[in-house]
């Protein structure tokens, strides 16, 4: 039984399946009535999520090109990456440590196409 080309009914079985896995598990503190908190391990794990998160979006940027390691340190990511780093240390302002970085790469990388 096709619903749409290409699609049978284990693959919309599958995609219901996740969209209840999901629901749950996104609602889940919705769903209970009583409160429930993180251990003091877990709240002082999660003080360091936004920085990986930013991390794991950043580094691959700056260090590769179209899948391989940058040849060269001639180029606006190191500048925008080592400003960014360097606000970071000095404030500990995430939003800042993301403008600054943005504010010394946007001018060499338009500009003068670097």
């Amino acid at each position: 039984m096709m619903f749409f080309e290409g699609t049978d009914v284990w693959t919309v079985a599958v995609i219901a399946g996740l969209t209840v896995v999901t629901f749950i598990t996104r609602c889940f503190f919705f769903i209970s009535s009583e409160e429930w908190t993180l251990p003091e391990w877990a709240q002082r794990g999660l003080q360091y999520a936004p920085i990986a998160a930013l991390a794991a979006v950043v580094f691959p940027e700056v260090l590769m090109q179209q899948g391989h390691f940058m040849p060269t340190w001639m180029d606006a990511r190191w500048v925008g990456a080592l400003v960014g780093g360097a606000v970071y240390f000095w404030k500990r302002n995430v939003l800042l440590t993301i403008l600054a970085g943005m504010m010394a790469y946007l001018p060499l990388h338009l500009l003068l196409a670097w």
